[in-house]
């Protein structure tokens, strides 16, 4: 069942699109982190044009977003003014990624640029996840005396100009949160994602946060964000292709209603080093396209 898709300008098989979105969405159920850095580079593996990837990926995410802030928002899961912080500085954040993914396009090098990137990032976060999951099996051991990780940090502390954030249990500067969600945003335009995987462990080791409000808070900048990244994609870059997005979030939506049941039956370690084998694949096969030579070094496409 062959569908075209009108921005990416090639026909693809729709219910192989609508299995990718599912099986990521099945990731997201099961492990908890939203799928965008998995969605963009399968996309581009597949065939995809890079650009047209990034953005389709961004505007899946705005709408599975949106039932994970309702569920915690009823179970009153969200820090409303930690929230507003973080989304203005991912705004911010999100202008400027735009105008870096523009100022890539035009001169040619935006495929390059985001499969870089895509190497860097996956191959940090999948062996980090792997040490840690591995850990947690007993598969590893912790080095003698190593201390764990400290909930306030000292350098967040002695920001100016606190504000105290009940829902969250801080007081502390609204400069380190604005400047968090600057980078989340920056990293929602050029790459695609949410930055939930970025964002979750920041909040709790970098700001501090509650743990019963940080995925609830969370989803609530990566909604707004990446609405707002998908507008910023639809006027400025022209890249985003709604039927490659409806066709990825008809198959999360499934997906993810899947995932939340299996996880209640696996061990949460288990599931995150198998999240960290498929991270670290993933970063290893970009690595390669990166120096792999083409069988056809150009093509030429009428349009």
């Amino acid at each position: 069942m062959d569908v075209y898709l009108p921005i990416a300008g090639l026909s693809v098989n729709a219910l192989v699109i609508v299995a990718l979105g599912g099986v990521v969405g099945l990731l997201t159920g099961m492990i908890g982190v939203g799928g965008g850095f998995l969605t963009t580079p399968i996309l581009i593996f597949y065939g995809i044009p890079p650009a047209v990837a990034v953005a389709s990926a961004t505007t899946q995410i705005t709408g599975t977003s949106v039932s994970g802030v309702l569920a915690h928002r009823r179970r009153k899961g969200v820090d409303y003014r930690m929230g507003g912080v973080i989304i203005v500085g991912g705004l911010l954040g999100a202008l400027a990624g735009g105008g870096i993914f523009r100022l890539l396009q035009d001169m040619g090098q935006i495929d390059t640029a985001i499969s870089i990137l895509y190497v860097v990032l996956l191959g940090s976060i999948g062996v980090m996840m792997a040490k840690e999951a591995a850990t947690a099996l007993d598969i590893i051991r912790p080095r003698a005396g190593k201390k764990p990780p400290r909930r306030h940090n000292p350098l967040i502390a002695s920001l100016p100009m606190r504000w105290r954030f009940y829902q969250s249990g801080l007081y502390i500067s609204p400069l380190a949160p604005l400047l968090l969600g600057f980078g989340a945003g920056m990293l929602t335009v050029l790459l695609g994602v949410g930055g939930g995987f970025v964002l979750v462990p920041a909040m709790i080791y970098i700001l501090g946060m509650s743990a019963q409000v940080v995925v609830g808070t969370s989803l609530l900048q990566i909604l707004a964000v990446t609405a707002a990244t998908t507008i910023i994609h639809a006027t400025t870059t022209k890249s985003v292709d709604i039927v490659l997005a409806a066709l990825l979030l008809l198959g999360s939506v499934i997906g993810a209603q899947l995932g939340a049941r299996l996880a209640q039956k696996a061990k949460p370690e288990l599931l995150r080093m198998f999240l960290a084998i498929i991270i670290l694949a993933v970063a290893v096969r970009m690595a390669i396209g990166l120096g792999w030579r083409p069988e056809e070094i150009y093509t030429v496409q009428l349009l």
